[in-house]
């Protein structure tokens, strides 16, 4: 829902401050807990609206440092990926509610209606939009994930032996990067697009001290940079054919605190 650790730890901690006053008074635990939650996480999404209109460069959400138990439920994984939540981001903030809770929690229109205060004729409405809406949007996710792993160690292989024909052969020829480091590190300014500028890029930041490890990030494959022994970056990649279609990296230390300690999803 929001794309940041720290504001959902924020929404929790205020679920559960709600809870603890009334629960000896609510007779269906579950419909509460998914009504307060929501409606907090809407009024969290449009206060940081305007955050996110200032922020330097372009905005990424925090990377969460996944199980491998969440890379083998397909629809869970997908709806935390790096390009999936980049798409939920274009929603507005109902309609992101609407398809959070419909698409990957699979609850019922009138439940919906209920967290959302709408009525379920217009939830139905809304479902319909953004179903439609991040369709023509989402990535398209036709590798496993062993398939993504090895694409995602070709990549590391690359750019530490400084192979650029490697790195070529594994970036697909309208790949798109994104930086994110929040005005906090220096970063890319706007999405850089096509092999011949990310490869200027890569070869440019990427120096022989960084030291690069994969790991599951966001349900996927990905890569934990550092640089002197200290966490630099972290990048996700989207996937098409055995080729990166996309890599982002966040190096905003600021979103990089969810990343040293695996954090469980479930649906």
């Amino acid at each position: 829902m929001l794309g940041s650790a720290a504001d959902a730890e924020d929404v929790l901690q205020e679920v559960w401050l709600r809870w603890s006053r009334v629960t000896d008074t609510v007779h269906d635990p579950r419909a509460y807990l998914v009504r307060i939650t929501t409606r907090l996480s809407l009024n969290a999404l449009r206060a940081h609206s305007r955050r996110r209109e200032d922020y330097v460069g372009p905005w990424l959400p925090e990377p969460l440092l996944t199980t491998p138990d969440v890379a083998e439920d397909v629809e869970l994984a997908e709806s935390v990926s790096t390009a999936m939540l980049l798409v939920l981001e274009t929603l507005g903030p109902t309609e992101r509610a609407v398809f959070v809770l419909r698409e990957v929690f699979e609850l019922p229109y009138d439940e919906i209606a209920e967290a959302t205060a709408r009525s379920p004729a217009a939830v139905r409405q809304i479902a319909h939009r953004a179903r439609e809406h991040v369709a023509a949007r989402r990535p398209r996710r036709e590798v496993t994930v062993a398939e993504q792993q090895a694409v995602v160690e070709r990549f590391l292989a690359a750019v530490a032996g400084d192979d650029l024909q490697l790195l070529v052969d594994v970036l697909d020829p309208e790949v798109v990067l994104l930086t994110d480091g929040g005005g906090v590190k220096q970063a890319a300014l706007r999405p850089i697009v096509g092999v011949d500028k990310v490869l200027r890029f890569l070869t440019g930041v990427y120096v022989a001290a960084t030291r690069g490890a994969p790991v599951l990030v966001n349900g996927a494959p990905a890569l934990r940079l550092e640089l002197d022994g200290a966490l630099e970056a972290i990048v996700t990649f989207a996937v098409t054919q055995g080729r990166v279609t996309a890599a982002y990296i966040v190096r905003n230390p600021h979103k990089l605190l969810a990343v040293d300690q695996e954090t469980v999803l479930t649906r």
